[in-house]
């Protein structure tokens, strides 16, 4: 059974992925109707815009609770799609980097809320002038807290108000545990979140550890073991 909360969320994501979906159809059909190719081609480019924007919405709709799973690679996905519709047009470049990280369904569906506002902010307010943009998402594990950090090498036009966009990221962190800090300036924007882990993600995150250490030391044996092994040719 679902909270009042859980359902309503589901009742509007399942609404919006309607409308998402009769939009894509209205506008194909129009392009299939159209005699001018320029016409044509411009509406499909809107067509796949849309399916972008629905790559987003899908990887952002709320999961069930009860499992764990792969933070790094859905980060990693969110990204991806968000780069695609909102940052890709402006030239910017997003560079990603994570740590191997298990967290719970709903708790990594919020992170992924956090990131997507934060790039959001980046494709609305950031201004690069003359330099390459380039805005990097990085996550690792420090012990039993998780670090996101999003960073951006543009300039902001004004003083970082805290906003409604801000307020829900805050609010985002705090439902996680954590907080989360910002550093702006002339020279980029910086926006911090750390979070604790939950019992179920530190054990995991101890046995991927374990695992990792294990395939560690059979590379180095397998190193080992062909640095020592005898040429064939030499022994004959």
């Amino acid at each position: 059974m679902y909270t009042d909360e859980s359902l309503l969320l589901r009742e509007l994501n399942h609404r919006i992925n309607n409308d998402l979906t009769s939009a894509i159809c209205a506008v194909s059909s129009k392009a299939v109707e159209s005699d001018n190719m320029e016409v044509k081609l411009a509406l499909l480019d809107v067509v796949d815009l849309l399916h972008e924007y629905a790559d987003v919405h899908g990887a952002l709709r709320m999961p069930d609770r009860g499992r764990l799973r792969d933070a790094a690679q859905y980060l990693q996905q969110l990204c991806a799609s968000i780069t695609k519709c909102r940052l890709a047009p402006l030239t910017v470049r997003v560079m990603f980097s994570a740590d191997d990280l298990l967290l719970e369904n709903e708790r990594s569906w919020k992170l992924g809320l956090i990131v997507s506002e934060l790039l959001t902010n980046v494709a609305r307010h950031a201004q690069f002038d003359s330099r390459n943009p380039v805005v990097r998402v990085e996550l690792c594990v420090a012990g039993n807290v998780a670090k996101c950090r999003i960073s951006d090498n543009g300039s902001v036009p004004e003083p970082v108000r805290r906003g409604r966009g801000l307020t829900i990221i805050g609010e985002l962190a705090n439902r996680l545990g954590g907080r989360i800090q910002a550093f702006c300036d002339k020279e980029g924007s910086s926006f911090l979140l750390s979070f604790p882990l939950t019992r179920a993600e530190q054990r995991a995150a101890r046995t991927a550890h374990v695992g990792l250490l294990k395939r560690r030391g059979i590379l180095r044996c397998h190193t080992l073991e062909a640095i020592r092994s005898p040429d064939p040719a030499e022994s004959t």
